[in-house]
This record gives structure tokens, sequence and C-alpha cells, in this order.
């Protein structure tokens, strides 16, 4: 039995499971998770808005639930954490930025709504870089957030103080976004898996403003593979709100092909650096997803991207442009670099906006063709490890001078593609330091993945890894 003080090192399903067998209430839970919060949050400054008393408050009414044999769902009594870019109806969503500090919806994000409705106990809201722009989490208003492997270092973003929630044990579920890999790469950073769904798998309502064209997607990050799940399966599911979640839905119901499966290991793309340690990491862990008897070839990425290299970040000072357009007050109190950004977008010819449309609908077509010859592909989810906590991106990997998305170039196409990716944990540096890859499917193969990361997880767990916080 664990200790009562060690409570919130149990997984999601772990606790599901103890509260069906009435050996464990969520009450107790979140006694244990906020005094965890107590205990690590002020070292990592990843949850930067609490909810005590109403935490409190629904993990009783939860318990009692459970008591009658009547919980809401398998996510019933769990405690999660929401990031601060999606919509709390009972807390601000403050988006990292100083005009935005007290700015409250009267919504929650659907997927949030999704997850309150099933009995979720949301323990508070997780910091951002300002904007959920940047690889690295840090902004005017709460400052940085650290790794809970080595807290001088950074989480990654854009969902850094989600994972950094979940690796430390505040939580062990977050609801995070990923619009360029800000949920994958976090992910290899903290040692956590993250799923980002296909498009509009998890339906979105009652939202900010996009800067990332349709890329921006809402995904779990857990522990295990079935935690991951069990938040996937309550926030996914069609709403006409979002009439592309009627074909994210459509598109799961085509068979699926059987074992073995065809997956290309791409290690490289193209002459970009990627740090040795993260190659030999990725490397061992595909050789151990052959053991398991699915047929690996190893090779380039048979897609075009380089268009996207100088596309990518205009695509960001676009949005910026037209948001603060929209919002002069919200641009007045922004930090300038952000300023700059949307000033360089003003620049763009509205023609570039059109000729980026029409190549993210190319690199579509493009990958169904590719998903024809293969059924998954793995490659490494960042380029770099995690570095200095305050610098927006590592300047060198691999001894090579690198730009802000050097760490960052495996992930981006995929959200363009509009693909699922899952993130999962490799072995650990020399240091000790997590690493990531990640696995792509084609349009609608998020569970396919997700039971291709669970059976890699059953031969090679990595959750008995905890920080020596």
């Amino acid at each position: 039995m664990t200790e009562s003080s060690e409570l919130w090192r149990l997984s999601a399903v772990e606790l599901r499971r103890r509260f069906r067998e009435r050996s464990l209430t969520p009450l107790a839970v979140a006694q244990v998770c906020l005094a965890r919060l107590e205990a690590v949050n002020p070292r990592l400054n990843a949850v930067i808005a609490r909810r005590d008393a109403r935490f409190m408050e629904e993990a009783l009414a939860s318990t009692e639930r459970h008591a009658r044999g009547q919980p809401l769902s398998a996510l019933d009594g769990i405690p999660i954490t929401v990031k601060d870019s999606l919509f709390t109806a009972d807390q601000p969503t403050t988006w990292g930025t100083p005009a935005l500090r007290h700015y409250q919806s009267q919504h929650d994000e659907l997927a949030v709504a999704r997850a309150r409705a099933a009995g979720a106990l949301i323990i508070g809201k997780t910091n951002v870089p300002e904007f959920a722009l940047e690889g690295y989490t840090a902004n005017p208003l709460f400052g940085v957030t650290r790794n809970p492997w080595q807290p001088q270092l950074t989480p990654g973003g854009s969902s850094g103080g989600a994972v950094a929630a979940v690796a430390s044990g505040i939580a062990p579920l977050a609801i995070g976004q990923d619009g360029g890999g800000s949920i994958r790469r976090p992910a290899s950073h903290a040692g956590l898996v993250g799923l980002k769904p296909s498009l509009s798998a998890v339906p979105r309502q009652h939202v900010l403003p996009s800067l990332l064209l349709d890329f921006e997607v809402i995904g779990p990050l857990a522990r295990t593979v079935a935690d991951a799940r069990v938040l996937f399966d309550v926030m996914r599911g069609p709403s006409p709100v979002d009439r592309l979640s009627l074909a994210a839905a459509q598109a799961t119901t085509q068979p699926r092909r059987t074992a073995p499966l065809r997956v290309l290991y791409v290690e490289r793309l193209g002459p970009a650096p990627l740090d040795s340690q993260v190659a030999g990491s990725v490397a061992s862990a595909v050789q151990k997803i052959a053991a398991l008897g699915h047929q690996v070839d190893a090779g380039p990425l048979p897609l075009d991207l380089d268009f996207f290299a100088d596309a990518w970040p205009q695509v960001g000072q676009i949005g910026l442009a037209r948001m603060f357009e929209a919002h002069p007050e919200w641009a007045a109190q922004a930090s300038q670099k952000y300023r700059d950004m949307a000033a360089n977008g003003r620049r763009l010819p509205a023609a570039r906006l059109w000729q980026i449309l029409e190549r993210v609908a190319q690199l579509r077509r493009d990958t169904v063709k590719l998903f024809e010859a293969v059924d998954v592909i793995v490659m490494p989810s960042a380029a770099a490890l995690p570095w200095a906590a305050e610098l927006a991106y590592p300047t060198h990997i691999d001894g090579q001078e690198v730009g802000p998305r050097g760490h960052a170039i495996y992930t981006g196409w995929v959200n363009a593609a509009g693909l699922p990716g899952l993130a999962l944990p490799c072995e650990p540096s020399r240091e000790g330091l997590p690493i990531g890859l990640q696995m792509i499917g084609a349009y609608g193969t998020d569970d396919m993945l997700l039971e291709l990361g669970a059976d890699y997880e059953a031969v090679h767990p990595w959750s008995d890894r905890w920080p020596a916080l």
C-alpha cells in the first residue's frame, strides 16, 4: 500500500481502480495533491492560478458519488491542470500577457467543459510563454517555469507549466495545447507522454484568437499512455460547433492495419543538427519497436518541407498582426518582441498568406499518399536537450549554431499536416535528462498510435522514473 504522503505518485488509472474498490477517496488524493503543490511549485512555477476551496469542494462531491457507486466517468475524482491559454469560466485566462491579467471568460473551452462534466478535479492553471508562441516558458506576469529534472533548465514550451506539474506529481494529468509541438517537445523534456491529436479530434469552442491558423489542437499530457487515453477519451468526439470534428470522427472509423506495422524511422530532417544523445536514445528506442515485431525502415522523410522554414514564423507574425489590429489594447501592453513580430506580419502581402494556405493544403494531400506506403513515422520530438530556463531557445545544437526553431524542426510540420503525433519517453541522457521520440500516423489514427505506444511502454516502462525534487 502506498503511504498516504506518496499518493501523488499514483497514475490516473490506478486512482480509478482504488476509487472503485473503495480503498481510496478523491478527497484524500486532493489533499495530498495540494500538499505536493505547496512542496514543489515554489521551485518550479508550474501552476500560476489555484482554486483550492473549489477543488476541495469538488473532491468531496466526487467522493460522495464514488461512495454511491455512481462516478460520472473514468476521470471522476482525478486531479488535472489546465493550460493558461484555454478558457476557464472560474479563473482568469491570462495567456501570459499583461493586458489579460484579469481576463475571465464566461465559458470553459469545450475540452475543459467536457473534463469538468466528467468529474475531473481542476487544481489550477499552468504557466505559458506570452501568447503561447515560444518553445520555453516565461512571461512578464508570472516569470520563468523550470524543469523538475533540473530546475535551472527549461521544461520547454508552450505547455511548460503543464509538463512541470505532471512530472513533479502535482497532478497525474494535464490539458495541453499544441500549435507547433507545444505538447510533444515539452513532454520529451519532462519524461512524459503527450498526444497531439488529429486536427479537430478534440473540437474547439470558446477560444482565444488563433495565431497559427488551424494548427492549434488540444491534447493530454500524462505519465503513461493509459492515463493519456483516459483524458483524451473524455475530451474527444464530434461537435457541430467544430465542423472539422465531424470529419475527424469519420476518420477514426476507417479499418486499421493489423501488425506488423510499417514504420519509417527518420533520424534527421536534412542537414539540421541533432543532439548526439537524442539521436542515440531515439535510435535505441526504434530498435525496441522493431523487436515488437514491426517492420522498421530508416530513411529520409519523403515530403518537401523547405517552404515551411521561411513560412512558419510568418504564420505567427500574420496572426499577431491581425490580433493586435482587433485588440490594440493588447498590443499596447505586449512585450516588444511580439509587437515587432506583428509589425513584420503587417508588412507581408495578403498573397503570402494565400500561398501559405495553398502549401498547407498540398502538404495535407501529400501526407495521404505518404501513409499509403507506411503506417507510422518515428522521429525525435526535439533536436536538443533542455537548455537554460531563462533562454527562449538553445543557440547551439551538436556544436552548430541554430536559430529560434532549430530545436523545434521535427514537430511543426505535423501540425500543418493536421496529423496525430504521440510523444513517448526514451532512455535519458548521461546527465539523467529526459529524451523523447514521437510517433506520427495518418489522419484519424490516434488510437493506433496509442495502442503502439502502450505496447512499447509495456516492455520498456518509464513510469517509475521520478525527478529528485
